[in-house]
């Protein structure tokens, strides 16, 4: 009996494997959302098997549900997420864990109806119900850390492992999956009194189930597809972020703080911070260096072109600018036309420099881009030569745009290197 059982488990996950990787294999042709949904329509059968059927194996009493199905499936989220990336991964993630709970909502509902008898004494189980609700909601939830934690996993070996994908795979099969063991069993005993030797013998399958996942993996490899397109780099931060939708709050909150049209930061920004980031630069004996950018002859292409030419003139000097800057620089709109690029650890001379290449970049560009040539005028100042406050900063650096103007236009004026 152990062997017949020990081979129909083998047979299921090689069922189970195969079409869920074809499916992941065709999902270009077939759409992402196939392999999604036979992924989905799993997670009840398994937590009922889970529950209720057990087999014996010579190394102890096992459910395939867990064994075959739940471990597959937790290998086939790894799977799409090093096929595909954190952003698709984390849609059947969190649709698992709103299904599930779903189910349950609504089975609480249901359990209040008054039934009739229609098919020969045949009534509902409330009390299986009742045990599958609880077991639902535990194992929905550790589904939902034990996805989180096998794809964050195996970007931490990735720094150690490398091109080592098949023991990546394997490393985070058997480490999550002895997680959830321990976790589910501490549920199955609570609901069912289930003995410790199930949990035993559970581990040990499923650590069995990994390796032959694994197995499978690497065959598949061989033949059927190459490593360099299973090769993720990425950073393990971001992935959490994504994973989390914490990446959603900040854009959110960083929306919030910049001006809509050119992307910079807005006004209340520049209020607000600007004055920490001088105090915190002075305080460290660093310098800091201050650009006033002014568009020249802004008004004349609103009345040649139209404002709608105007907004596309403003959203390019901030791209031009944007893309110019060092990680250090901080770059607002604090005016219709007007920027100041707040630059840490930046001296006077290299200030100067960098306000010349970012006027000639903007002079070049619109002169193949826009619909006639438009050029910047720039002051520039520098903490502490020319004030310890960002309030004579922006005096001192504006003083000196204006000094640009004065010249023609299309100028730097800097502290000490007029260009």
């Amino acid at each position: 009996m152990s062997t017949s059982n020990v081979l129909l488990l083998f047979a299921q996950a090689a069922v189970y494997f195969t079409v869920m990787m074809s499916l992941l294999r065709a999902r270009k042709a077939i759409g992402i959302g196939v392999f999604m949904c036979a992924l989905g329509v799993m997670h009840f059968l398994e937590t009922y098997l889970a529950s209720v059927f057990y087999i014996q194996l010579p190394f102890g009493i096992v459910s395939p549900g867990s064994t075959v199905l739940f471990s597959g499936k937790l290998l086939m989220i790894l799977l799409l997420y090093v096929r595909e990336d954190a952003l698709v991964v984390r849609q059947p993630i969190y649709g698992l864990l709103i299904g599930n709970f779903l189910i349950v909502a609504l089975v609480m509902i249901l359990r209040n109806h008054e039934t009739v008898d229609v098919t020969n004494g045949h009534s509902p189980d409330f009390a299986f119900i009742d045990e599958m609700g609880l077991l639902m909601v535990w194992g929905t939830l550790l589904l939902f850390i034990d996805s989180i934690l096998i794809i964050v996993l195996y970007e931490r070996l990735g720094d150690w492992l490398g091109r080592h994908l098949g023991l990546r795979f394997l490393i985070c099969g058997a480490v999550v999956l002895t997680f959830d063991q321990a976790g589910f069993f501490l549920a199955l005993h609570y609901v069912s009194g289930a003995p410790g030797h199930v949990f035993f013998g559970g581990w040990a399958a499923k650590m069995v189930a990994t390796a032959v996942y694994t197995v499978l993996f690497i065959v598949y490899l061989k033949y059927f597809d190459t490593e360099k397109g299973w090769l993720t780099n990425r950073p393990l931060r971001d992935v959490f972020q994504v994973l989390t939708y914490r990446e959603r709050y900040h854009k959110l909150l960083e929306a919030s703080i910049r001006d809509h049209l050119t992307g910079a930061l807005d006004r209340s920004q520049y209020d607000e911070n600007a004055p920490k980031i001088l105090a915190r630069n002075l305080q460290e004996g660093r310098p800091v260096s201050m650009l006033v950018i002014d568009i020249d002859h802004f008004k004349r292409v609103n009345d040649r072109h139209g404002h709608q030419a105007g907004d596309e003139v403003l959203k390019t000097v901030a791209r031009l600018l944007t893309q110019n800057l060092r990680t250090d620089d901080h770059l607002y709109r604090v005016g219709g036309e007007e920027f100041v690029l707040l630059c840490e650890k930046l001296p006077a001379d290299g200030a100067t420099s960098l306000a010349e290449r970012l006027r000639r970049a903007m002079e070049r560009f619109s002169k193949i881009y826009l619909p006639e040539t438009i050029t910047v005028s720039i002051g520039v100042s520098s903490a502490p030569d020319d004030s310890d406050t960002l309030e004579g900063l922006f005096r001192t650096a504006d003083r000196r745009l204006y000094e640009a103007k004065e010249k023609g236009r299309n100028w730097v004026v800097g502290p000490r290197v007029e260009a």
